[in-house]
């Protein structure tokens, strides 16, 4: 790396020569990469655990002696809430990650799950457990921007869209692991009722501080770093990767040629308006493409999540302590989508790929609520249903978040995830549980048609994906999306 004449009023900042990004794109797979993909990925496990946690114990907590005593409505407030800490911490811990750095920021954010739901086991009055679910979704929210920026900038090209599907994917076996989880620990043969559900906030906190003690020995992203004027301890981070990966590996890495290498004017930091900017005038195409990838799979998901018990349980007859393990089958479905066709989205490509699974899981949906309306569908074949649906919805859902997390400069990578996970959360966990709670008032029928319109907005989003997509298989996130500071003087 050569520097040249400073382009800034820092003394510290100037004009560099870099091939880092072409260096860590030309990794083998190595015991590093795991490391990337074990500390940082498994938080999604947490978020599953989390949300999957709180829908089960909601009827216990509505109970006097659970140590509570919420209303039904103090239980839904409580999961709005916790939307409304995700959103929000996904927008400043987003900012503060593209700031700061991303290794600083996916400490902090992890470190505050683990306070806030440690808290929340102790909570004994409603306003103390909805503070302190607010913060643990503003922990979980700010890790999406963090997480998601930081292994993307860590993980070779040939194997981003595959590491990021099955990393976003493994959210549903948290789900899973939730539901076996809380039929075991609301059973009040075993614990009373206003121990256990505090017990399984206390299980996500000790998952949670192994991911951390894992998490430590993750680095700082060398993109990051060289483009914030640490370009000397970029160059030294990237020597000692290489040096553990031919050891791990036994290969020689080949020298990077010089035409791989980029100019960069380094920078202290971007602002707000800056980013806003670049999104809309741009990259107005890709501004589209993230929202509708986004909005489409929240209403999808919102259509089928925030009704399964209720359909189950009230249009079904299915028994209340029964319901839940629906959610199991639900979660492998979901998670075996990213999990086996994500190397798909690296080799197919992904304009093909997301269009398929966006598509495809709307037109599912379709033929489902056809068959559900017309009464052809009993507890066991709707589950088998949404099952389907949900494989290949889960594998476009967790593409979004590749997306928008590869097709934006890298110096507003991180606040461009959190930007498009705020909206679609946001979407999802307010207007959702709004509009489908008011729908399963009306019977099989109103449930249809909410059915419809997740599966008209997925597919509507799928078409923006094959007219609009980005076809970023086995690109260097450079080559997808200049950074704001390369030079454009060769």
């Amino acid at each position: 790396m050569t520097a040249h004449t400073s382009q800034t009023n820092a003394a510290s900042l100037k004009t560099i020569r870099t091939a880092i990004p072409a260096r860590m794109d030309r990794l083998p797979w190595s015991r590093f990469h795991w490391l990337v993909v074990v500390g940082l990925g498994t938080v999604w496990i947490l978020d599953g655990l989390e949300v999957t946690i709180v829908g089960a114990i909601g009827s216990r907590l509505t109970e006097p002696d659970s140590g509570l005593g919420l209303t039904t409505a103090q239980v839904g407030l409580a999961a709005a809430i916790y939307v409304a800490g995700a959103c929000t911490g996904s927008l400043v811990f987003g900012y503060l990650t593209d700031r700061f750095g991303r290794k600083k920021l996916f400490i902090i954010t992890l470190g505050l799950y683990l306070v806030a739901t440690v808290l929340t086991a102790f909570a004994v009055t409603p306003w103390m457990f909805f503070l302190f679910r607010f913060f643990t979704g503003a922990g979980i929210g700010g890790e999406y921007a963090a997480i998601n920026s930081a292994i993307d900038e860590l993980i070779p090209a040939r194997r981003r869209g595959l590491v990021d599907l099955a990393i976003n994917g493994s959210y549903w076996l948290g789900t899973a692991f939730g539901a076996v989880l809380t039929v075991f620990l609301l059973n009040t043969d075993i614990f009373a009722p206003n121990i256990g559900w505090r017990i399984a906030f206390g299980l996500g906190a000790v998952l949670g501080l192994i991911i951390l003690l894992v998490r430590r020995n993750v680095p700082e992203s060398p993109r990051w770093m060289f483009i914030h004027g640490r370009d000397e301890e970029a160059e030294e981070l990237v020597d000692e990767i290489e040096e553990g990966v031919e050891k791990d590996t036994r290969q020689t890495l080949e020298t990077v040629p010089r035409d791989r290498e980029i100019e960069i004017h380094q920078r202290r930091s971007t602002g707000f308006g800056e980013i806003v900017r670049v999104a809309i005038t741009q990259y107005p195409k890709r501004f589209v493409l993230g929202l509708s990838l986004f909005i489409g799979q929240a209403f999808l998901y919102n259509a089928v999540f925030f009704t399964y018990s209720l359909v189950l349980t009230k249009l079904l007859n299915v028994p209340d302590d029964v319901a839940p393990w629906a959610l199991v089958p639900i979660a492998i479905g979901n998670f075996l989508g990213p999990f086996l066709l994500g190397h798909l989205f690296d080799t197919v490509g992904r304009k093909f790929m997301i269009t398929l699974s966006y598509v495809g899981s709307g037109i599912l949906l379709v033929g489902t609520a056809i068959l559900f309306d017309a009464g052809a569908l009993d507890a066991f074949w709707l589950t088998v249903c949404w099952m389907v649906v949900f494989f290949f919805a889960s594998a476009g859902a967790s593409a979004a978040y590749l997306t928008v997390s590869e097709i934006f400069p890298m110096e507003t990578r991180a606040m461009a995830i959190a930007f498009f996970y705020a909206v679609g959360t946001g979407i999802g966990g307010i207007i959702g549980p709004i509009l489908f709670g008011t729908l399963i008032e009306g019977g099989i029928h109103s449930v249809v048609i909410g059915y419809y319109i997740g599966a008209g907005l997925m597919i509507a989003a799928g078409l923006v994906e094959l007219f609009l997509g980005v076809k970023a298989e086995g690109k260097s996130l450079e080559e997808i999306a200049s950074p704001l500071s390369a030079s454009t003087d060769h």
